[in-house]
């Protein structure tokens, strides 16, 4: 039997923090960011993404 779980992610900005609210299907998980702490997400974002796009290119014979 195969289950398929909708994955969503939501930001919504609190009075002096980032909330995260991950959904995974019927269960949730919500993380609050300062200020620094989600710039430091989105740099760290940034360098995978790009670490990621750049081994899809190589090509392994």
């Amino acid at each position: 039997m195969v289950y398929e779980t909708e994955r969503k992610i939501e930001l919504k900005i609190e009075r002096n923090r980032i909330r995260v609210t991950i959904f995974h299907g019927e269960d949730e998980q919500v993380i609050k960011l300062n200020l620094e702490e989600a710039r430091g997400l989105r740099e760290e974002l940034d360098k995978v993404i790009e670490d990621y796009s750049q081994r899809k290119q190589i090509r392994i014979d």
